[in-house]
Order: C-alpha cells, then sequence, then structure tokens
C-alpha cells in the first residue's frame, strides 16, 4: 500500500466589504434612541384610543369637542413678538424665548366648555419624545394637570379659545412642532402634523430665571438685538476698526445655528444649558475635528476660497455651511470670532467679541514668552520659536455657571479659533472671567490657557556658545497690554482690562500669580538687573507704499558714558506675530555721554518691505544692544500695522421702508503696480442681503465705480459695510451709516 500525497484546498478569502460602513447604532444598548437632531421628527398619531374598537369600530366623534383651526399669532406687528424681543427675526415661524409667556389661539368647533371639554398643546421636540427627557410636553388650560411648562387661558371669544403658554426658563432650545389634542371617551384626538405650527424657542436675557439672564438693558440691546458689530484690529498703540453684520435675525440663520448643533449630534437633551451648548459651539466653529463651519488659514493663499478679510459679515457663512454640509473657507480669529458671536446672539445668548492685544499663544503653559539672544545681544531667529499675536480675537458670552463655587457667573471666554486641544478637541471655555482675574484657573473649562494669554511674560535669554541659557531681561507688562470691546449703544470703543486683570505691579496681580502658580503655572523668577540704558522705539502712523524713518533713542541714565552695539531687525509679520521674512537689518554702535540721550536714524523704504508684505501689513522691529561697559542687554519691540487705502461707500438721501435705494462703492488703485484678481463684498443689516463683484484687474492709478440697488426692509440706523480685496492688497474697508424712515 503506497502513500499518496493529500493536498488541501485552501479556504476562500473573506468577502471584501463594499459600501459605506454600516451606521452604529445605539441598539442593544438603549431601547430608545438617543434624539440628536432637531430637524429629525416622529409623527404623533392623530387619534390614540384608551379601548379597543367595537366590531363596528369607534362611533362618530362629531359629538365632542373638534379643532378646525391653530392660529399662532407669529405676525411681527402681534403681542408674541414684540414681547419676546423676537420681532426682527426674518422667519416663516413664531419665535419666542423660553421663561416668558405666549399667546396662541385655537379654533374650535364650538365653544369651549371648561367643566366637560379637556384638551391640551403638546410641545414635540426631536424623535422618540419622551415627557421624563422633556422633549414631549403637554401643555393644560390653567394647569389642570401637572407639566413642565405652565398654561392658562387668557382669553374665550366665540368658538375661539387663546391660550396663554409658559415655556419652562431651563427648556430645551430648539424648533419644536404644535398639535392640539382633545379628550373624548374613547381616546385622544389631536391635529394633524402641519408645519406652519412650528415654533422656535431660544434663550431669554430677560427672564430672571433662565440662566443666561441678564440684568442690564442697554448691554440687551448691544448683546442680543444688535446686528452690527465693530471688532477691532492693528496694535494698541494704533487701534483699527472692522465693522462687521452678525445678521442673527436674516433669513435662515436661525436654522443653520440649529444645523451646526444637529451636525455635531449634540443630544437634544442637552440643549437647555447655556454651558454645553456654548462648549459644543466652541468646537464646532471650527473645522478641526468635526467638520465644523469654518476651515482656519493664515498661509496668505487662499486660492481655493474666500480670504479672510474679504467677508463682511456671518450670514453668506452660515447659509453656505447649511446648505453645502461641508466646511467654509477661509477664516482666522476674528472671523471665528464674529460668525460665533452670531450663532450666541441668535439662540438669545447676550455675547460680544472682545480683543487682546499681545495675545500669547502659550501651549505649555508656562507663562513664558522666550526670545533667544547671542552673545552680542542679536535675536537669534533660529531658536526663537514662541510668538505673540499682534492681536486676538475670542468671544464672550453671558450666564451663570451652577457648576463653578458662587460669584464665579457672569461673562465667560470662548474661543472658537483652533490653537490647543481641550478634552481632546480644538475648543475653548466658557472660562469664567471673574476666575481668570483671581488667578483661579483650576476651574472649567480652558481657564489657564486664557490666563496665559493676559498674562505671560516675555522673557530675553543670552545664549552662551556652550548652550546655557541665563535670563538676562524680563517684560512683564508686554503680554494682555489691553483688551477692548465695542460699548453698548454707542460706536466707540470699550476698555475691559481690568476685567481680566489688576493693575500692573499691583499688590492684588501679586497675589494672583501666586494663586496661578498653586495651579501649575511656572512664571519667571528671576529679576534681572535692569540696564542703565532705556531704548525706545517710536510710535508710528505709516501707510502701504511708504518710505518712513524710524529713530531710535538711547537714555543714558547713569553718571558715566556708555557704548552700546545695537542690532535693529524689521521683518514682516503675520497679525500672529509669525515672521514672514527679515527685510532689514542694522547694526550700529551708539556713544550716549552722561544722563544724555541719542537718537540712530534708520530710513525704512518701501521697495524694501512691499514685495515681501502679507496680507495684515505689520511690520515688526526688534531692536537690541548690550552695554560695553556692563554687558546688560536692552530690548524693545514694536508693530507698525501699515494702513491701507479705504473705500468710498454714499448712500442715496431719503432712505424709507419698501423705497428703492443706491449705494456707490468707489475705489482708486493708488499704486503703480497692477491689482489683480479684485474681489468687492458688500452688505447691510436689515437693508441689503451680501452682494458680491469681481475685477480681473485695475490698473495702476486707475478708477472704479460699482452702484447697487437695495430695498430697506426695516426702519432705523444702520450701515452698508463694503470690503476690496486681492492678493496684493488686504483689509482694504469702508463704510456709510444710514437712516431708513418708516
Amino acid at each position: 500500500m503506497s502513500d499518496q500525497g493529500t493536498t488541501s484546498t485552501p479556504s476562500p478569502a473573506p468577502p471584501v466589504p463594499t459600501g459605506p460602513p454600516p451606521k452604529a447604532t445605539n441598539r442593544g444598548r438603549t431601547a430608545v434612541p438617543i434624539a440628536s437632531s432637531n430637524s429629525d421628527t416622529t409623527d404623533i398619531p392623530e387619534f390614540e384610543p384608551f379601548v379597543a374598537p367595537g366590531p363596528r369600530g369607534f362611533p362618530p366623534l362629531t359629538d365632542y369637542l373638534d379643532i378646525w383651526d391653530v392660529d399662532m399669532m407669529k405676525r411681527p406687528d402681534e403681542i408674541n413678538k414684540k414681547q419676546h424681543h423676537t420681532m426682527l427675526f426674518n422667519s416663516d415661524y413664531l419665535v419666542v424665548r423660553r421663561g416668558q409667556e405666549f399667546q396662541v389661539k385655537i379654533n374650535f368647533n364650538r365653544p369651549y366648555k371648561p367643566a366637560e371639554d379637556k384638551f391640551a398643546v403638546e410641545f414635540i421636540i426631536g424623535t422618540s419624545p419622551q415627557y421624563s427627557k422633556g422633549t414631549y410636553i403637554p401643555v393644560f388650560p390653567n394647569n389642570e394637570r401637572k407639566s413642565f411648562w405652565e398654561g392658562r387661558v387668557t382669553n374665550t371669544s366665540d368658538n375661539s379659545v387663546t391660550m396663554g403658554i409658559t415655556p419652562a426658563a431651563d427648556c430645551i432650545v430648539g424648533k419644536y412642532h404644535l398639535y392640539v389634542a382633545v379628550q373624548t371617551p374613547f381616546g385622544i384626538r389631536r391635529t394633524r402634523r402641519d408645519n406652519s405650527r412650528d415654533l422656535y424657542i431660544l434663550f431669554n436675557p430677560w427672564a430672571s430665571d433662565d440662566a443666561v439672564f441678564l440684568d442690564d438693558e442697554k448691554q440687551r440691546q448691544e448683546c442680543v438685538m444688535s446686528e452690527m458689530g465693530i471688532i477691532y484690529h492693528g496694535a494698541f498703540d494704533d487701534i483699527a476698526e472692522r465693522n462687521w453684520n452678525y445678521g442673527q435675525f436674516n433669513y435662515g440663520v436661525l436654522d443653520a445655528c440649529l444645523y451646526i448643533m444637529d451636525r455635531s449630534e449634540m443630544p437634544i437633551t442637552n440643549r437647555g444649558d447655556p454651558v454645553k451648548v456654548t462648549r459644543k459651539a466652541s468646537a464646532m466653529l471650527n473645522s478641526r475635528d468635526d467638520e465644523g463651519v469654518l476651515v482656519g488659514n493664515w498661509s496668505g493663499d487662499y486660492t481655493y476660497g474666500v480670504a479672510p478679510t474679504s467677508w463682511t459679515g456671518s450670514t453668506e457663512i452660515l447659509l453656505t455651511y447649511a446648505r453645502s454640509k461641508m466646511p467654509v473657507c477661509f477664516a482666522q480669529c476674528w472671523v471665528y470670532a464674529a460668525v460665533f458671536n452670531t450663532f450666541l446672539r441668535c439662540l438669545g445668548i447676550p455675547s460680544r467679541v472682545v480683543t487682546n492685544y499681545y495675545s500669547a499663544h502659550d501651549n505649555d503653559g508656562n507663562l513664558r514668552t522666550d526670545i533667544i539672544l547671542e552673545e552680542s545681544g542679536r535675536i537669534d531667529r533660529n531658536r526663537t520659536r514662541d510668538s505673540i499675536w499682534n492681536y486676538h480675537c475670542w468671544n464672550e458670552c453671558y450666564m451663570s455657571r451652577p457648576d463653578l463655587p458662587a460669584g464665579f457667573g457672569g461673562w465667560q471666554v470662548v474661543d472658537s479659533t483652533p490653537q490647543e486641544t481641550s478634552d481632546g478637541m480644538y475648543r475653548c471655555g466658557p472660562a469664567s472671567v471673574q476666575a481668570i482675574k483671581h488667578g483661579q484657573i483650576c476651574f472649567p473649562f480652558d481657564a489657564a490657557f486664557v490666563f496665559a494669554e493676559i498674562n505671560s511674560d516675555v522673557v530675553f535669554y543670552s545664549r552662551s556658545k556652550d548652550g546655557t541659557m541665563e535670563p538676562v531681561k524680563v517684560n512683564r507688562t508686554h503680554v494682555g497690554r489691553m483688551v477692548l470691546t465695542k460699548a453698548p449703544g454707542d460706536v466707540t470703543r470699550l476698555d475691559i482690562t481690568d476685567q481680566y486683570k489688576f493693575a500692573e505691579g499691583s499688590k492684588e496681580e501679586r497675589t494672583v500669580l501666586e494663586k496661578a502658580e498653586e495651579y501649575g503655572c511656572n512664571p519667571e523668577k528671576s529679576n534681572p538687573p535692569l540696564a542703565d540704558v532705556d531704548l525706545v522705539l517710536p510710535t508710528l502712523e505709516v501707510s502701504v507704499g511708504d518710505d518712513f524713518e524710524l529713530n531710535l533713542e538711547f537714555i543714558n541714565r547713569s553718571d558715566e558714558r556708555r557704548i552700546v552695539d545695537t542690532y535693529i531687525s524689521g521683518t514682516v509679520v503675520y497679525y500672529t506675530g509669525v515672521t514672514s521674512s527679515e527685510f532689514l537689518f542694522r547694526d550700529a554702535t551708539v556713544t550716549v555721554g552722561p544722563n544724555k540721550s541719542v537718537k540712530e536714524l534708520v530710513v525704512v523704504e518701501s521697495t524694501k518691505y512691499m514685495k515681501h508684505l502679507v496680507e495684515q501689513a505689520n511690520l515688526h522691529f526688534i531692536a537690541t544692544g548690550k552695554v560695553k561697559e556692563t554687558g546688560q542687554i536692552i530690548t524693545a519691540m514694536k508693530v507698525v500695522p501699515l494702513h491701507t487705502p479705504t473705500l468710498s461707500v454714499t448712500v442715496s438721501e431719503g432712505g424709507k421702508v419698501n423705497e428703492e435705494m443706491m449705494v456707490t462703492v468707489e475705489f482708486t488703485n493708488p499704486f503703480t503696480f497692477i491689482l489683480e484678481g479684485v474681489y468687492i463684498r458688500m452688505e447691510g443689516p436689515g437693508i441689503m442681503q451680501p452682494r458680491m463683484k469681481y475685477y480681473s484687474l485695475i490698473t495702476g492709478g486707475s478708477s472704479l465705480t460699482w452702484a447697487e440697488f437695495f430695498t430697506p426692509q426695516r426702519a432705523g440706523s444702520t450701515r452698508v459695510i463694503a470690503t476690496l480685496d486681492c492678493p496684493a492688497l488686504r483689509q482694504v474697508t469702508g463704510q456709510a451709516s444710514v437712516t431708513i424712515e418708516p
């Protein structure tokens, strides 16, 4: 018997899956899926029987109360929108605020008999509505039965009943569906689904029981109702303004804001808590983790999107995101802050855009920004990695903080510009401004990061040839130089620096730093002796394309002569403080007599910096020097924002609601070179939707004129905002004030 080899047939390879991966569900974990979409709904049956039908079905219900119609009383001139401060919303639906009564008129088939007739107004939000979760709320006349919301009959007339309904002050914020249900002996019958009866319920800063209650009418008008914003930029000693149309009442913006929360898959049940809403929105306004609203870009190349400096308002951004379901290109910090401000004001959370001048990006929490110098005193750019933003914009929103000790409610910092991750996502806040001011940086959320943005020290180190570094100068006042926001009810700025920090050098400031140190901050402890020579750089106002003089002043405070080896560096920088390119370097030896001062003149030619300019046209000068007699290091830094030309915007006179008007934008190219790929945008709150025009080129010295007709929809004082933007010239703006008569 011979052995015969055996062969085995290889098992077939498992099939390669095709198509999209299966959607993960909650099945097996929860009996009911977690509702996380305001746009998805469950239809409620028109009849819910109490008993099984007889052989012939249910008897006719003609003898019982029947609903003919429901009037949502949603016209702007009616009581609901006036009392709830929602008359400016351009919406087809009723918009009200929680914690405050609104009216609904129900028309029945016969007069309502309170002793016999039982009915309820039902509110549904999201899928899988449940009474215990606050997503199904029945409201009974005169509170006949217990409910989360209050209801009372305010008027009866013939066959109609007017119900006053007060949503709970902590109810879910979003879009609800309304049904009216009548009880019969055989079951509940209710109105069929009718989208015209949908309503939006928002946060309410006017209601004392709401977590966002703000007991200041002037601030409420500014931080909830105002669509016109001013965002501050430039430098702390040369402040510039940018007008912005928040447009929170424009058609479609409210739906876009609710879509942002849907896109984040935020559970419906969390949407009544402003702390959770603002923290989730802080992550969703940028696209880094979650396909959120805006793509950040600081590169200077905006070929496949809109340059951040070109936007005039939030409406176009939010509507584009809601329509395309894709992140919108591009944004920088003030765009993130402005669109976030629209989101917050639209939902009823009081908010404002804040600008911090000389804002430190402290990614390791050590409260230090390090600048490395060579032994000679010259800056070592290869080893100097930290940067200080010329300015940084974030938001403040107003709310109570029941999760923190008493006294830490009020204004909270939220920031959607993606800088560092917080709990694994690019977001920041809400962080209590009071906690930041008092060094209580252990409190959630991200107080330590914001504390560092306004309190870091600038430390100059001298690096020896063997690599050791010694601190030679500490500047404790450079960072967080000034914090600004728009003044309520005015077009002026409001300095709120003292809300974030105590006076520099005060006893309170030292106490705060000691408290922050307890919670892990590691500020610079050394105090190198001050040099007896001061170096001062002048404050300059320079326009793009100008030659100018930079006068360095050396002041000798000693009784002996001083010789200083000096290095002067001029770089083009992004507003984030990141260096683009060095266009000037000078070294000089300066001799200063005892108790005298000497000026060293440096001429800066436009031909040297123009070809290197990046979008916000900032020049950064840093002068360092070493005193020969003492070995002491002296330094001075100065940011010079170059002023750009302005747009001329004029509006025709005699404006009235629904009467056509004209706006004209004019611009002259002040340079000898051609401006290519020019976009002009303009819009105005309540009077004109965003408009855009493209010019392929504008030759040197030539002018353009663009005229547009528009029809105002609202009376009152407003503005038309315009921007001009092209790769060779950013940050060109103009605006015109206009008053529209009824």
